[in-house]
């Protein structure tokens, strides 16, 4: 009896005793993570203020902790690189979980190795050292499946006044629904997600790759040449190789070879994961205003590959619009023993006019699976490309089912990424969104599609020269509703001063395009406006009122031509335009008339029918795809064009035989760490004797706005040539000397210089022909020089440029020494 009465009161102290300490057990768990990136940090110190109690946390960046009793009422998590966190507890609580969000910075107080060599730079040495046997470009060949998605978001959204702009007050309660109110900073608008499921293949030698897109998820707009640019063709980071792409800028790798004279390097500990011996590699900038990065790393032991790299652009680096940026490269072991990329990440908080205005976060997940190494069905699918280099995207890419896409994903869409389909398909089906999203598109691009039509551009509507006082215009053209082959465009303008109607009508035939291949007719009847590149300023602009040069004698000439022109192109960048034409030359003001070229063939002077072809070789270029045009984002190669012309007398009353040659190699290379040079070299011939028009005029420019394609201290119709020959170079430095003042790095000014020079000359019988006691005299260049340089100030304000030009030769007269030097502005809109 007594035994039994024992048994069961030990039993109930026991259940008691068991009772009360697990009703005591307070446990606090939870993740450390970059407050930006919101990547995991391993291997964190966590320790209770005024105690010896911590830990770390793990390689994922988890943490837990059990007790029967709150040590302390504070933790303290620090981590080098990143400022100390202060974490309140609430000791009233049993249990807590908390995401912990570490910012970068702390660089200041960290320790410096003063010695010439020390642990840090050793560790560097080492890398650099094992690039050759780590870097993924060594294998002959390799394949993987790339998945990307791409989301933009509107930061602090509560706050931004972009929600509050009144046009948004009709959707602003989807827009609301939306908002992510999760992040323990400030909550986002997601804004757009696109995502693409494609194939990858490499070759070293000879150098072939191959993308074939398989699927292609988006809303809002759906662009081909958009989604190849997301591919890993063009998004392709190595951080093995000497310079890393941010952006149109080069930033020097923290392992590049020549990496210690820009940075600090530190080695503060070794972990151990998976059993595997890892070191812990840090780096600063050792100068303000360079090009480089803030970050770490975590080296493999013995081989010295990068098992992960975090990447945040320093603070002064010379990139607009941009708060903060960083860049993750994660690598994973494949077969055991080599180690290949296994994700990417990319996250940008981006400022375009403020903080409560035009404040967005950019993020772009990459991720690696199916990766064969030195594998012959590698070369069986790069046997298929017919160039070095080929992107394919199938009709089908943007097709498919979610239920696909479920699958096909490397991971799942969170819930607030999920929603963002939802709301753009919601917004995109409501008028008021419609109208607001066309009053954007007709401000930036200065086009309104009305139906099947648009009407613009507005800023050539309203404007006035000399000649014809006032003039107003307006354009009307066609849009993909119409046809998505056909493309019509026109305009008409009235000058209230000439009372003269003139116009444009032009039609376009897009037979296909990639490769592109068009047919243009256009019938033109107007003033010839100077503008010869879409990106020029010409007179026919009514920002150009107010940027003409004073006590220029402006010189107009009217221009009737009929034109006929195909354009053919293959996939290898050969091109060729062939094109008929018939131009009448009429000239209005300051230039010699008509009756000065009488002629006695039977045909009108100043009128030509001509014939050319032109030959073009743009290696590898890419494009920018609208619906009938696109812009070029020009070649890693030289781009050469040759072409000729042969003038024809007789044919609808022209004039003139003659013969045109000439042709142009230009490029653009970024040689970092000293930013870009441009240049053209350029040449040609005419053969015949000829009126003003049908020779070759040097560029000029009549305006204050500085024109890269234009002598800018010349006017225009100055000089005339029958042959010529010359180069314009430009060198973009980046912050140059501007990065060792203060101020000038802070305003992240940036420094270039540029030279442009032709040498000309005049036939015998075409100085007779066009000189010959004329009112209005052209001047000769007679076998000698002109030449311009120049140098200034860009990105004043992020988005203006001046330029200050000196004209070197011919060398003005004493009296016109004011004709020397011009200072000139621009705008322009660059990372």
């Amino acid at each position: 009896m007594g035994f039994k009465w024992l048994a069961v009161s030990s039993i109930f102290i026991l259940f008691f005793f068991t009772a009360e300490t697990s009703a005591q057990v307070k446990k606090l768990y939870g993740q450390i993570r970059d407050a930006h990136s919101e990547e995991l940090i391993p291997f964190a110190s966590l320790e209770f203020k005024n105690t010896a109690i911590g830990a770390l946390s793990d390689s994922a960046g988890n943490f837990s902790f059990r007790f029967s009793h709150w040590p302390s009422d504070t933790l303290l998590v620090t981590y080098v690189g990143y400022e100390d966190y202060v974490l309140p507890v609430d000791t009233t609580l049993e249990e807590i979980q908390v995401i912990i969000e570490l910012e970068r910075g702390k660089t200041n107080t960290e320790v410096i190795i003063k010695s010439k060599i020390g642990k840090g730079l050793i560790m560097w040495r080492k890398i650099v050292q094992h690039k050759p046997y780590n870097d993924r470009a060594r294998f002959d060949n390799f394949s993987y499946e790339l998945y990307n998605k791409l989301e933009a978001d509107l930061n602090d959204a509560t706050n931004n006044k972009l929600i509050k702009f009144p046009l948004l007050k009709p959707f602003k309660s989807v827009i609301y629904k939306n908002i992510d109110s999760t992040s323990e900073t400030k909550p986002i608008l997601p804004l757009y997600l696109t995502e693409t499921l494609s194939d990858y293949y490499y070759q070293r030698k000879p150098r072939k790759t191959r993308e074939v897109f398989k699927a292609v998820k988006t809303l809002g707009f759906n662009s081909p040449s958009i989604s190849k640019l997301l591919g890993g063709m063009y998004q392709n980071v190595n951080v093995y190789k000497n310079f890393i792409p941010v952006f149109d800028k080069d930033f020097v790798s923290p392992i590049s070879d020549n990496g210690s004279a820009y940075y600090r390097y530190q080695v503060p500990d070794t972990q151990f994961i998976g059993g595997r011996r890892y070191f812990h590699f840090l780096f600063t900038p050792k100068h303000k205003g360079e090009s480089t990065f803030i970050g770490d790393a975590w080296i493999a032991d013995s081989s010295y590959a990068v098992m992960k790299m975090n990447l945040r652009v320093s603070e002064l680096a010379n990139l607009n619009f941009v708060e903060k940026l960083d860049l993750i490269q994660e690598y994973q072991l494949v077969n055991d023993s080599v180690w290949f990329l296994a994700k990417d990440k990319f996250v940008g908080d981006f400022v375009f006019l403020d903080k409560k205005r035009l404040s967005f976060i950019g993020r772009k997940t990459s991720t690696y699976r199916n990766i064969f190494i030195n594998d012959t069905s590698v070369s069986g699918e790069l046997e298929k490309n017919k160039l070095r280099e080929e992107v394919v995207i199938s009709d089908s890419a943007s097709k498919h089912s979610d239920a696909y896409w479920n699958d096909a994903r490397h991971e799942e869409l969170s819930a607030n990424e999920s929603g963002i389909y939802k709301m753009i398909d919601t917004l995109l089906e409501m008028p008021s969104f419609k109208r607001f999203t066309n009053l954007v598109y007709f401000l930036g691009t200065g086009y309104k599609n009305v139906g099947n039509y648009e009407i613009g551009p507005w800023y050539n509507w309203i404007t006035a020269n000399t000649y014809e006082g006032l003039r107003l215009r307006f354009d009307l053209g066609t849009n993909t509703g119409f046809n998505k082959k056909i493309y019509l465009t026109g305009y008409l303008a009235y000058g209230f001063l000439d009372k003269k109607l003139k116009g444009r009508f032009q039609g376009l035939y897009l037979f296909n395009k990639s490769p592109r291949s068009t047919l243009l007719a256009s019938y033109i009847n107007d003033i010839d406006n100077g503008q010869v590149y879409y990106d020029e300023v010409g007179s026919d602009n009514l920002f150009a009122i107010a940027l003409r040069k004073p006590n220029v004698s402006f010189k107009y000439i009217k221009v009737e031509q009929e034109k006929l022109e195909y354009f053919k192109e293959w996939n290898s960048g050969f091109s060729i335009t062939l094109n008929s034409q018939r131009r009448q030359f009429t000239p209005l003001i300051n230039l010699p008339v008509k009756d000065s070229f009488p002629v006695s063939n039977g045909g009108s002077p100043l009128n030509s029918f001509e014939l050319g072809i032109k030959l073009r070789f743009a290696y590898l270029e890419k494009f920018l795809d609208g619906n009938f045009y696109r812009i070029s984002l020009g070649s890693d190669f030289p781009i050469v064009e040759a072409h000729y012309t042969k003038g024809i007398s007789g044919v609808l009353k022209s004039s003139y035989d003659y013969q045109k040659i000439g042709g142009s190699i230009s490029d653009y290379k970024k040689i970092a760490p000293y930013g870009s040079i441009y240049y053209n070299l350029y040449a040609g011939k005419v053969f015949g004797t000829l009126p003003y028009p049908l020779l070759e005029i040097p560029p000029g420019n009549n305006l204050w706005y500085y024109n890269k394609y234009a002598f800018n201290m010349m006017t225009r119709y100055e000089y005339l040539t029958d042959w010529y020959a010359g180069i314009n170079v430009e060198h973009n430095i980046g912050n140059g000397l501007f990065r060792f003042i203060p101020l000038t790095r802070t305003l992240k000014f940036r420094q270039f210089w540029n030279a442009k020079i032709v040498w000309g000359g005049l036939s015998d019988a075409n100085r007779d022909y066009n000189f010959g006691n004329m009112e209005h005299a052209f001047k000769g260049l007679d076998g000698n020089p002109y030449m311009e340089i120049g140098t200034g100030v860009d990105n004043i304000f992020k988005v203006f440029r001046l330029d200050f030009i000196w004209k070197v030769l011919p060398r003005p007269l004493p009296e016109k020494v004011f004709e020397r030097f011009g200072i000139f502005g621009s705008f322009r809109v660059v990372f």
